[in-house]
């Protein structure tokens, strides 16, 4: 059985690294892409498990790339992360297929636990009280 996989889109190189290294001191295997485009066009080699995805990148945002993976036929769980905290642009990753929206900045745990319970299974759990997590039932 292939290990899962969590791959890191987001264009500022601090944040990918960072990630990573979170990701690599907990065993989790992860790649990182620096455009959205990089990481679509990174899908006929692997598709990831977990997706963590950047919201405002420039060429193609966050919310794109989730569109493209939808109309794709290809599901997988994506994370948002964004500075962006308004309830619409909530509402418009929710519709785009994403399961969870993690505003910066944020506590790695709160990451770790998302993604840990989409590896195990498939989906988050409802967030809990006080973390800057949003999930969708």
């Amino acid at each position: 059985m292939t290990s899962p996989l969590i791959a890191i889109v987001d264009d500022e190189e601090s944040v990918r690294t960072s990630l990573q290294r979170l990701l690599t001191a907990c065993d989790l295997p992860s790649t990182t892409f620096e455009s959205g485009r990089k990481f679509l066009e990174s899908l006929n080699r692997r598709v990831p498990d977990c997706l963590v995805l950047d919201l405002q990148m420039p060429e193609l945002s966050g919310l794109e790339v989730q569109r493209q993976l939808t109309a794709s036929g290809l599901r997988v769980p994506t994370i948002i992360i964004t500075a962006d905290d308004d309830p619409k642009t909530l509402e418009r990753c929710r519709l785009a297929g994403s399961v969870a929206y993690l505003c910066k900045p944020f506590d790695g745990e709160a990451l770790l636990t998302l993604i840990t319970e989409i590896i195990t299974t498939g989906r988050p759990r409802r967030a809990p009280t006080g973390l800057p997590v949003r999930t969708y039932e």
